[in-house]
């Protein structure tokens, strides 16, 4: 038996600890004496059927009565007697979740089925024969596991999973996945590209050329001010050094793909093969593994059919796709970066993760609207530890993100170049001087800029006032997200008994012998959602690609929640207004197929019907009207010709209908870390005023150390939450091996009495 068991079991009451490594569960009929008593050759055959939890009677037993032999460690105890009507399980899920138990390190996505009802509590044979002789007439257990509205709405990427599952070709799931994304991803790169045969600048594509071409014909202090009126190098280090890796690779194909001045605009066969390639190489090096590692690491107690449906979302991911594979970026390298770091901090390797963020940041700068929420997150787990090891860890951190700027930066700094030079990288990543923003961003300034106040007009010549203000209503919108993981932090933290001098918990341990994650990192994902879409609505010289870093930790956190829940409607409802936002982009590129075909396909993948009427929550209703909206958009946009007074018509009602989702999507991420947050500090302080040490205090320091959990669970009461929390339906639940727990003792604590 597992080490949890083995914890469990110490904190059981004494006279159900002594039963506990041979459990039996009988069936509902009584047994009789001599039953009972009769030797061991008049005993029943043991069975165990797990197919069904409809029913506990014996198949294939001699006599009325039968004995069922339940080898199930106690951790599992009210997964053994409960049907799957009672406890609402996802059809998706099949019968795995019976193998699976409830994690003591993150977060169980078994807790999150419970019904909130108190009376439901009652976890006795009786209540629940009572549950199922109820339902049993108006319902089948099939239909009872899934609302009547969506059992024909299933997605046809679990469809797929439940297949491969069924018929034993699960090893096969994530490289098959993986294949078919990578050939979606190809076929979307056989069409055109950002400035295909429009000279002079031609497009984004020419950009990243040009920069291969640059890298590799002159020195590095010239880098940053070679001929800054064609596609002048602006972003950070680390994307030249690529960008100088792949031309040196490229020329050794052909070297006039990269020729310095001559190959200007080349769009050869050859070239754009080559192009398109180090896009896929890099994305397969990069950002594909992260998402493998997010799931595993993010999402590895739930259920094998779960996880892979989890990495089936992300690697569909159609706004990344189709500007990545489509319009020509690398996108992917910067996002995949922040992924492997905070797959680093859940892992609890926080100076691997703060290596990885700084790798991101060198790549495109766009990975600061990380970094409000990364750093608040280090912040918090540093005073989370206390005085001792949170000042250690601080200055770790303080020394790996210094030196790991500095190697990045060395070519610009002394001996290897005079300290002036460091000027021309910075001036080139930050451009204030292109304005408050181009083109038509779905963002906070264009769109009060065509229903308010004509922004650049009234501040013209004094740019500094709307730097000023971009910045602090940028501020202000990410503060909710910076403030609940700071204060997340400081209300969790490992206290020190005034007795004994010790601290509430075994810190030295934990942290010396085992990495383990914080009690706040659940907050992490909307703490990044938070920020990032902060900064897109509201800071200064913003894209329409910047979407992507907002759409990231939206999908990571659909990835992890039902087809049911809020956060699922809010994640799909946001992908595909992203990928809205985007059409003028995408259709001046000439990717209007991949565009429709990306949204037809991903929203088929994960079960998501745009074009149903939904009015039963708030989410649902502003899904519906927006959907409709981009129809109607679309339709006159393919029937009306814009009138010459204005000709960006199309491209204003885009930004119309995209802003306020966008806004929406900022407050419900705000509303969401409230509520997570609440979920982990709220109610520790009032158990601990009210019934003192908790039961999970009673186990042994080196039984907690040995889970890694001790900070988690045992000392501050915190309820660890999963990706999956994020459930709306999820609120005031408690962890279900808690419940079971309270349950015990309240029964034996009758029996005492």
């Amino acid at each position: 038996m597992d080490e949890s068991s083995d914890v469990l079991t110490r904190e059981l009451p004494a006279e159900r600890r002594k039963r506990h490594p041979r459990d039996r569960t009988t069936s509902l009929n009584s047994l009789p004496p001599s039953f009972k008593s009769g030797p061991s050759k008049h005993r029943p055959s043991t069975i165990r059927n797990r197919t069904s939890n409809a029913s506990m009677k014996s198949v294939g037993s001699e006599t009325e009565y039968s004995e069922i032999i339940a080898p199930i460690p106690r951790r599992h105890l009210l997964q053994t007697s409960q049907s799957l009507h009672w406890l609402r399980v996802d059809p998706s899920s099949g019968d795995e979740w019976l193998n699976r138990g409830v994690s003591p390190v993150s977060a169980s996505s078994v807790g999150s089925v419970f019904p909130n009802s108190r009376i439901n509590n009652q976890l006795s044979f009786t209540a629940l024969m009572e549950h199922e002789s109820a339902a049993a007439g108006t319902s089948s257990m099939s239909d009872a596991r899934v609302p009547e509205d969506d059992q024909g709405n299933v997605g046809t990427g679990r469809r797929w999973l439940k297949w491969m599952h069924r018929n034993n070709m699960k090893s096969w799931v994530v490289p098959s996945a993986i294949a078919a994304s990578a050939l979606v991803k190809w076929c979307i790169g056989l069409g055109t590209y950002s400035g295909h045969g429009t000279p002079p600048m031609f497009g984004d594509y020419e950009a990243q050329r040009h920069w291969m071409e640059l890298s590799i014909h002159l020195p590095i202090k010239e880098w940053y001010t070679y001929d800054l009126q064609y596609w002048g190098l602006d972003y950070p280090p680390l994307t030249a050094y690529i960008s100088w890796l792949c031309g040196k690779i490229g020329s050794l194909f052909e070297s006039s793909w990269f020729a310095l001045q001559t190959s200007r605009g080349i769009e050869t066969a050859g070239s754009k093969l080559f192009m398109r390639a180090t896009v896929f190489a890099l994305d397969i090096l990069v950002y594909v593994p992260a998402l493998y590692t997010f799931v595993r690491a993010w999402q590895g107690t739930r259920s094998s059919r779960k996880r892979h449906t989890a990495l089936l979302t992300l690697l569909f991911h159609p706004a990344l796709l189709l500007i990545d594979f489509g319009h020509f970026q690398y996108n992917s390298v910067m996002l995949g970066l922040t992924l492997l770091a905070i797959n680093a901090f859940a892992a609890g390797h926080d100076l691997l993760g703060a290596m990885f963020f700084v790798l991101s940041l060198g790549f495109k700068q766009m990975a600061l609207y990380y970094a409000p929420a990364i750093g608040s997150y280090l912040i918090g787990k540093c005073i989370y530890l206390g005085p001792v090891h949170g000042t250690r860890l601080f200055l770790r951190l303080a020394l790996t993100t210094t030196l790991a700027f500095m190697i990045m930066f060395a070519p610009f700094l002394p001996p290897f170049s005079p300290l002036s030079s460091i000027t021309a990288p910075i001036t080139r990543i930050f451009p204030f001087g292109r304005g408050l923003f181009e083109d038509k961003v779905a963002n906070f300034w264009c769109f009060t800029n065509v229903l308010v106040l004509k922004w650049k007009r009234m501040f013209a010549g004094r740019e500094g006032v709307l730097i000023k203000a971009s910045t602090g209503l940028t501020a202000l919108g990410f503060l909710p997200a910076v403030a609940a993981l700071i204060f997340g932090g400081y209300k969790t933290r490992l206290r020190t008994d005034a007795k004994n001098g010790s601290a509430n918990g075994p810190t030295s341990t934990v942290h010396t012998v085992l990495p383990s994650p914080t009690p706040i990192l659940p907050l992490l994902p909307y703490a990044l959602l938070t920020c990032s879409i902060s900064f897109f609505l509201f800071s200064f010289q913003v894209h329409e690609k910047t979407i992507l870093v907002p759409l990231l930790p939206l999908t990571l956190l659909l990835s992890g929640a039902a087809p049911t829940d809020d956060v699922f409607s809010w994640g799909a409802l946001g992908n595909n207004v992203g990928v809205f936002s985007m059409w003028p982009l995408l259709k001046k590129d000439g990717l209007g197929v991949q565009y429709v075909a990306m949204l037809l396909l991903w929203n088929r993948l994960i079960g998501h019907n745009p074009f149903k009427l939904q009015y039963r929550s708030f989410v649902g209703l502003v899904s519906s009207v927006v959907h409709s909206a981009i129809i109607l958009l679309h339709l006159l946009e393919l029937t009306v010709t814009p009138p010459a007074r204005y000709p960006d018509l199309f491209p204003v009602l885009n930004v119309l209908v995209s802003t306020p989702v966008f806004g929406l999507i900022w407050l419900w991420s705000i509303k969401r870390s409230v509520e997570v947050s609440w979920a982990m500090t709220g109610l520790p302080g009032q158990r601990e005023k009210k019934a003192g040490p908790s039961s999970a205090s009673a186990i042994p320091t080196s039984s907690r150390a040995a889970l890694g959990h001790s900070s988690m669970r045992g000392e501050t009461g915190v309820r660890a939450m999963s990706l999956g929390y994020a459930s709306g339906y999820g609120r005031g639940q408690v962890d279900a091996r808690r419940r079971a727990l309270e349950v015990l003792s309240a029964r034996s604590g009758d029996r005492e009495h």
